[in-house]
């Protein structure tokens, strides 16, 4: 398995619904990073990449999309997310795409890092190097 889906509290009440994510509790490391993205076109993707050092926990918060992920030595997964409390938990040295965003879907990303470009990794022949 490559990725983790991590069950999240879902906090039920009439008045609406509570999720809660919490580092070093059900998400698994600091987060010195959160950022998410909406109004993704249709047909178009996101991602298409890998880190280095970067954890992240990707989470559907509203609406759905596909997040597909390569470890570089044949293994895939592709997981559809679409419930706000769940979180697909992905590690270092995995490829993944984001696709098939559904209209309104918003995808939250929690990172274990600051934003740094020499972390991304974004030709796939080059991935494919460094995980061997």
């Amino acid at each position: 398995m490559i990725g983790k889906i991590i069950d999240l509290p879902k906090i039920v009440d009439p008045r609406g619904n509570l999720t809660v994510a919490e580092q070093m509790g059900n998400v698994p490391f600091e987060v010195k990073r959160v950022y998410w993205t909406y109004d993704v076109p249709g047909g178009e993707s996101r991602g298409g990449h890998a880190h280095k050092q970067c954890v992240e926990f990707i989470i559907a918060v509203s609406g759905s999309f596909t997040v597909t992920l390569d470890d570089g030595k044949g293994h895939h997964e592709a997981h559809h997310l679409n419930h706000p409390w769940q979180g697909l938990l992905v590690s270092t040295g995995i490829w993944r795409t984001l696709e098939d965003f559904s209209s309104g879907a918003v995808c939250l990303v929690l990172a274990s890092e600051l934003f740094d470009e020499a972390d991304y990794i974004y030709e796939y022949d080059e991935f494919l190097e460094y995980v061997r």
